[in-house]
């Protein structure tokens, strides 16, 4: 007897938005009946119940799951479905702060056109980064970039959204310090001092556009960037790249693709998984190609 994949698995962060999932459930579902397909929603917090879902439902009854916060909830989510085993098509409801790897697919912020892409065929693979034992969908980063993003007060997150990550990056341009490292990979081999350096499979992180705009989802390798330590005369004119879109270009910059990546550091340096707190070095970089099927409307589709 055939089994109907008709449920959707919603998973909600009740605070993010503003309550934005929350108070707009009673359309999602109704929306999803419409169609046929029953949402069976899952309030998420600080418990990890999110994870013992997971660990029961059986994939066979399901045609998607739905994580509906920001980038922390996608990332919790997709780490869940690895560990189980899950290959279910994801889809994406974006509601935090910056909302990076949902930016890159280009899904909107309105509830309307996201339940509407959730509910469509066109879908995308999309490459999942490993960290050591940890998933991340769209950056795995470290040094002062990292720093910034995770001493950004709450309240300015919440009121100015990405602009808190520029306004606080500005004003502590001048006391970054550089730090010791080994990067290790078959196209590069690098020992020195940096300021920071991100493994990318999107191409924007903690809100900052374009840090590696050549990044592809599903090419099967991860964007390296690393920024060198210079002359502090040398950081303003790095910005001024950043801003024209041609900082891989800047001397001070060494950019790469690469499928594996050994990085470690004689220092306590802070590290950060899809924007939140990461391990510490040593870090051995992986990627799980085309690991997810994610709802979209670009045009690099599959069905």
């Amino acid at each position: 007897m055939a089994v109907t994949r008709n449920k959707v698995l919603f998973f909600y962060n009740p605070n993010a938005g503003n309550g934005l999932f929350k108070s707009n459930l009673d359309y999602i579902i109704e929306r999803f009946q419409l169609k046929g397909l029953f949402v069976v929603p899952v309030r998420i917090g600080r418990t990890n119940m999110l994870d013992k879902v997971m660990a029961q439902i059986d994939e066979k009854e399901y045609r998607q799951i739905i994580a509906a916060g920001g980038d922390g909830t996608l990332n919790a989510c997709i780490n869940s479905m690895i560990k189980h085993d899950i290959h279910l098509p994801l889809g994406i409801f974006p509601s935090g702060t910056s909302n990076d790897f949902a930016h890159h697919l280009e899904i909107p912020r309105e509830i309307k056109e996201m339940t509407s892409i959730a509910l469509g065929s066109r879908k995308t693979c999309s490459d999942v980064g490993m960290v050591n034992d940890r998933a991340f969908i769209n950056v795995s980063a470290m040094g002062n970039l990292v720093d910034v993003s995770q001493r950004t007060d709450p309240t300015w997150k919440n009121t100015l959204g990405v602009f808190a990550y520029y306004m606080k990056g500005l004003s502590e341009l001048s006391v970054f310090k550089p730090f010791p490292v080994s990067i290790k990979s078959k196209e590069v081999d690098f020992e020195g001092d940096i300021y920071f350096m991100l493994a990318m499979n999107g191409v924007s992180a903690g809100g900052f556009r374009n840090l590696s705009p050549d990044a592809e989802i599903n090419d099967g390798k991860l964007a390296v960037t690393i920024f060198k330590k210079m002359p502090p005369t040398e950081l303003v004119p790095l910005v001024i790249n950043y801003l024209q879109g041609n900082h891989q270009r800047n001397k001070n910059v060494i950019h790469f693709k690469t499928e594996e990546m050994f990085v470690d550091s004689t220092k306590d340096i802070g590290t950060d998984v899809d924007g939140e707190t990461g391990e510490k070095p040593p870090l051995h970089f992986t990627i799980l190609k085309s690991r997810l099927l994610i709802y979209t409307l670009l045009n690099d589709m599959k069905n």
